[in-house]
């Protein structure tokens, strides 16, 4: 699908009688009453219409990407979402920061102020070592990479990620360091649970003329 720019150009035409010395003498005559609004003319003066392509674009389509959404106290859910920046922003809640903290073919997209917002810790980022090298705040998505944007993991990218970030976690304090302790499954059905009731309560009241 494209999008072209037509340029219409209507024609409109009236003859009128002067009495002048010349011709030059009646053109001026008529051009000065003319410009003087002596003469306007509308659509009884329509002759005829002219239509020119003056422009050809191409449309960009709306395209969508399967990827990996984690948030916290919540497994993992695969969605599709749509590859523009304003799509993305509106996923993790604001500014988007891109990270790449895997070997894989994919990205992080997170909130880039989480942190300073006061977002809930979500997951923690190990080093190949086992040491953790990050935590990170708020709603995050792992999505693929193509050549020169984002693009949908793999099933085995997609199965890959959800087994490492299945676990939801919450973080302990020890002394200057922060602990990652795994949430369990009985915790995070309960959180679950919760987060869905607000959704529950929005719903309108059945009609009791109804019942």
């Amino acid at each position: 699908m494209k999008k072209f720019d037509v340029e219409i150009t209507e024609t409109l035409q009236r003859k009128v009688s002067v009495e002048a010395a010349s011709q030059e003498d009646a053109e001026r005559m008529v051009m000065q009453a003319w410009n003087n609004r002596d003469y306007v003319l509308d659509s009884g003066d329509f002759t005829s219409v002219d239509l020119k392509t003056v422009g050809e674009h191409e449309l960009a389509e709306n395209r969508t990407m399967d990827v990996l959404l984690v948030q916290p106290n919540a497994y993992p859910k695969k969605i599709s979402v749509g590859t523009e920046l304003e799509d993305l922003q509106t996923m993790v809640g604001g500014d988007i920061e891109v990270t790449y903290p895997f070997e894989d073919e994919v990205a992080v997209i997170l909130n880039e102020s989480g942190k300073i917002n006061g977002l809930p810790l979500n997951r923690a980022i190990y080093t190949e070592d086992g040491d953790m090298q990050d935590i990170y705040a708020g709603d995050f998505l792992v999505v693929g990479l193509t050549e020169d944007d984002f693009g949908s993991l793999t099933s085995e990218q997609m199965q890959k990620f959800e087994e490492q970030f299945h676990q939801p976690q919450m973080f302990v304090r020890m002394g200057r360091s922060i602990m990652a302790i795994p949430v369990p499954d009985d915790m995070v059905k309960k959180m679950e649970e919760k987060a869905a009731k607000p959704l529950e309560k929005s719903k309108p009241a059945p009609d009791r003329d109804s019942l």
